[in-house]
């Protein structure tokens, strides 16, 4: 859990739980069963005068979506079997929002945490050096096995503290790795994987520390810090490990620093050290980055040739978007919700989104004696969690429980934008209004944020080469939980859209015959000027500058965007001169050779990016007119840096 984040205002429990509970899901949590609610009739909505363009050029492959099983699977080892189940079945299921990552927390005992915090101080299974009780955390190992049993694709195991054997204050909290321990410390884990897998629980990801910005010594929960130095060691040491047990399948994200602004500063001291055997870079938002900074992760990511996850992010308030306490069940929080969704795939081009834990016992009101307390916002209680359930069930025998629109509007994602699917930016969508589009075996998705008060309708025009049909549309609003509604009308590529207002919808379209999306090579066009990236003359020659011209169909104007981030024409790359990353560095044609003035990274607006410059890719002048040469230049917005690829 972040760093940030103040111990939230909870009450304490104590007693038995009563034999004979009833278990009751809340009218809040309506069925998700396909087809059983219709969508209200819609307000009146703007004129379809947007068109929105889906790009034909692909980005990055979405890997997962998941949440975290950290902390309340220590409450709710104590509800019943069908209570249990029905979280399960909420969380992994089809008929819930069938998260494609799961997170599980390997305890590290507890030790040094405060008493009242109980349940972030998960049990350790190891007794002693080398030594287990495979009995422990019957709590985070049932949901484990659950997540396996219901086919959940990824399970990560990721630990926050390293047990206490092996830190430098013998607790769980406040202190950090022992060096010389990393390769106790890997064996841990490795031993913890290689178990489970004996039991057909398939753990596929290792994450060795989380959020080792902070040795969490207020000792709230458990944490533990990891130097700069250290971490390339914990990741070689772990990876060599894994190896030798013929574990070689398990691949290592790292390093889950709290903050991008982190990141940018931190990664490029480690990861260099441990490229060959970290598998994926992952980071937390709780700075909740800008767009700029988001994009600078893109381009790092990139930089090192690695898949990057958000791997946790909650808590953010519906009335600033930023980080507080606040509990807001609402549509306005699912809002919050997707919009962060939504930046960390298409901004950060990130391949993974955790939402860091899928239930909370933090409502901050007493559902058991008011009825409004679980559908009404409060200061008191915290946005961490997907569910809710009642802090006082121990005492009350309430294991009623209670989604929140969170809940739901991940499910827009989850339950549709599966493992394997590849994100395709968009560009033109009405202010206010976010279009996150994946194709995947034929058939296209997007999941549409309407965040205006006002009804939106458009177009929204595919890069297929056939046409394509709606097969299915569900939505989340303040009166629907991913509720089918009306297919939108289609017309050869372009289906017209009519979001009501605050809301998210997820459509689903099929292609009718042939492949999802064009492949190869195609113009790039500038916006402004309407004319093409050109190589003058179909010249081959290194240092060839590259300009604008009047699109004609030609080679030297057909331009791939490959998966290594390089924009490659008549066999070669497109290149910032010599290295350079100042303000009117001339891009010129050269050899492909691997080198980072050779990758770029599309951005949402159509921006093109150099990642070692972090510029833009620029028509010099805002020039419209044949010849214009282009260039490296500060990232504005202008015309003259918004690039399309014609459909």
């Amino acid at each position: 859990m972040t760093a940030l984040r103040p111990r939230p205002h909870r009450r304490r429990t104590s007693g038995s739980t009563p034999a004979g509970r009833r278990l009751l899901l809340t009218t809040a949590a309506l069925t998700l069963a396909a087809g059983t609610v219709q969508a209200a009739a819609l307000p009146a909505a703007h004129a379809a005068t947007t068109t929105t363009e889906v790009s034909s050029w692909s980005a990055q492959t979405i890997t997962g979506i998941g949440a975290s099983g950290a902390w309340w699977t220590n409450d709710l080892v104590n509800f019943s079997a069908s209570a249990q189940q029905q979280v399960a079945d909420l969380l992994f299921s089809p008929s819930g929002i069938q998260l494609s990552t799961y997170r599980y927390n390997i305890g590290g005992g507890g030790a040094g945490v405060i008493a009242a915090n109980y349940d972030r101080a998960p049990q350790s299974l190891m007794t002693g050096v080398g030594t287990y009780d495979w009995n422990r955390d019957p709590g985070g190992t049932a949901f484990l096995r659950a997540a396996s049993a219901a086919g959940v694709p990824k399970i990560i195991g990721f630990a926050n503290s390293a047990p206490s054997q092996f830190t430098t204050n013998g607790r769980n909290c406040g202190g950090s790795l022992t060096s010389g321990q990393e390769q106790a410390y890997a064996t841990y884990l490795a031993d913890v994987v290689a178990h489970f897998r004996s039991v057909g629980v398939n753990i596929s990801t290792l994450s060795p520390m989380n959020e080792p910005d902070d040795s969490f010594s207020a000792c709230t929960q458990e944490g533990m810090s990891v130097g700069t130095g250290q971490r390339a060691t914990i990741v070689n040491t772990l990876a060599s490990t894994l190896s030798a047990r013929g574990l070689s399948s398990v691949a290592i994200s790292a390093d889950e620093l709290s903050q991008v602004g982190q990141v940018l500063g931190e990664w490029p001291s480690w990861v260099p050290s441990a490229s060959g055997n970290v598998g994926t870079l992952a980071h937390h938002t709780y700075d909740y980055p800008t767009d700029a900074a988001l994009t600078d992760l893109q381009s790092m990511g990139r930089r090192f040739g690695k898949a990057t996850w958000a791997s946790e992010i909650c808590c953010q308030t519906s009335a600033n978007g930023g980080f507080g306490q606040q509990y807001d069940p609402t549509i306005a929080g699912g809002l919050g919700l997707s919009g962060i969704i939504y930046r960390d795939f298409a901004v950060a081009g990130d391949s993974e989104f955790h939402w860091w834990t899928a239930l909370s016992k933090v409502l901050g009101c007493d559902p058991a004696s008011s009825a409004g307390c679980a559908t009404s916002v409060n200061t008191t209680g915290w946005n961490d969690g997907l569910i809710y359930y009642d802090p006082n069930y121990a005492g009350n025998g309430n294991q009623n429980l209670y989604p929140s629109k969170r809940f739901y509007v991940l499910g827009q994602y989850s339950r549709f934008v599966r493992p394997g699917a590849v994100r395709f930016p968009v560009t033109g969508a009405p202010g206010g209004v976010q279009v996150l589009a994946t194709s995947a075996s034929g058939r296209w998705t997007l999941v549409v944020t309407n965040t205006n008060t006002s009804a939106q309708t458009f177009g929204v025009h595919f890069n297929a080469l056939n046409q394509i049909s709606a097969a299915s549309a569900y939505r989340t609003s303040a009166t629907e939980n991913i509720a089918s509604v009306g297919l939108p009308p289609v017309s050869g590529a372009t289906a017209t859209l009519s979001l009501p207002a605050r809301s998210v919808t997820t459509y689903v379209f099929t292609q009718n015959g042939g492949p999802a999306v064009r492949t190869g090579a195609s113009p790039l066009v500038g916006t402004q000027s309407g004319r093409c990236v050109d190589v003058p003359g179909a010249a081959t020659a290194n240092g060839t500058r590259i300009e604008l011209y009047d699109c004609n169909g030609g080679s030297n104007q057909a331009i791939t965007y490959t998966a290594a981030s390089e924009l490659r024409v008549l066999g070669k790359c497109l290149d910032a001169y010599n290295q350079g990353t100042a303000n009117g560095t001339a891009i010129d044609l050269y050899d492909c050779n691997g080198g980072i003035n050779q990758k770029w990274t599309l951005a949402a607006n159509g921006e093109i990016r150099g990642v070692q410059s972090g510029r833009c890719l620029d028509a010099t002048g805002q020039g419209t007119a044949n010849g214009t040469l282009l260039e490296l230049y500060d990232c504005n917005g202008g015309a003259n840096q918004a690039w399309r690829r014609p459909n």
